[in-house]
């Protein structure tokens, strides 16, 4: 049974213990901060920026002096517009895409900031940011704790049983269709209805699969597959998400959305290095509606606002 059993009250988040691969996590307390630190030439945001393994090691242990709980570590963009298939994929979400990135090239991308990270910081908890399970089983055999799947098992029809062997942590994140279709994708009338509908299929697929309820965490998928208008009606009932029993994950961090929105009085979208302020806005609306963790590029201004809205459920009795 997927829903929880008690009615879920809109001003309060609730507690979990997320197991992953050799430890546990309190959630709900306070809120996570999850450093995104992308090992890619093309990423949205910074690709490039941190190709170099030795920079992105630095770059990692500044996120978490800076106060990161954790690091989410990609070595293949899925920003808009990115092919994973060849042209005969359909427009189905359940259409396994062919990579472009190798699972032999995305591990040569993240292998050695994998193990760079550990080295300096053992204890660190890292996620890996893919949706291939070759690329998961590595590294979670190398030390990471947490599969981060932007397909939630629909890409790679191996997955699903790799974490169940692996036994780490699993983030679901909801996907509307591939990276090169979303900007041709029809507008949804009711985006929330939808993503709540396509998360209980994935969540009943994850569990028949074997995956263990306490190591899941599910993900709208803030512009996966959503325009950017659909993304406010995703923000303001983020909280109906909760009707399902699981943590839950936000990652509006320099998103297109935000990047429109902030640059509407300039008559332009505004690019990624100049969301910071809209990022936050974003970040917190999550928070108070009951985001478990965050997703976030700028890790220091994320934690000093994280407190404050902290802060706020917890004088509304709810942290």
């Amino acid at each position: 049974m997927l829903h929880r059993r008690a009615h879920y009250n809109r001003s309060m988040r609730p507690h979990f213990r997320w197991q992953l691969r050799s430890r546990t996590l309190e959630l709900g307390r306070r809120t996570l901060i999850m450093g995104v630190l992308n090992v890619t030439p093309d990423s949205f945001s910074d690709g490039g920026e941190f190709l170099q393994p030795e920079r992105a090691v630095q770059h990692a242990l500044r996120m978490l002096d800076e106060g990161a709980d954790l690091l989410d570590l990609g070595g293949e963009s899925t920003r808009p517009g990115a092919r994973l298939a060849g042209d005969e994929a359909s427009a189905s979400v359940k259409s396994k895409p062919r990579p472009v990135v190798t699972e032999e090239e995305e591990l040569r991308r993240v292998m050695p900031v994998l193990h760079g990270i550990l080295q300096a910081r053992p204890e660190t908890v890292i996620s890996v940011d893919t949706y291939k399970s070759g690329v998961a089983r590595a590294t979670v055999e190398a030390g990471a704790e947490i599969v981060n799947d932007v397909s939630a098992f629909q890409w790679d029809p191996e997955m699903g049983q790799t974490c169940v062997e692996l036994r780490c942590g699993v983030v679901l994140m909801h996907t509307r269709g591939q990276p090169e279709q979303w900007r041709n994708l029809p507008r949804e009338p009711d985006i929330t209805a939808l993503v709540e509908h396509d998360l209980a299929n994935l969540l009943l697929v994850a569990l028949q699969r074997g995956v263990q309820r306490p190591r899941i965490v599910l993900d709208p998928g803030f512009g996966f597959g959503k325009n950017f208008e659909e993304n406010y009606p995703l923000v303001a009932h983020f909280d109906r998400l909760h009707r399902f029993g699981f943590p839950l994950l936000a990652g509006t961090s320099r998103k297109s959305f935000v990047g429109r929105t902030v640059g509407q009085r300039a008559g332009k979208d505004a690019p990624p290095s100049e969301r910071l302020y809209g990022s936050l806005a974003a970040m917190v609306a999550s928070i108070l509606r009951g985001a478990h963790i965050v997703r976030v590029h700028d890790v220091k201004p994320a934690v000093e606002a994280a407190v404050v809205a902290d802060a706020v459920l917890a004088a509304a009795g709810e942290a």
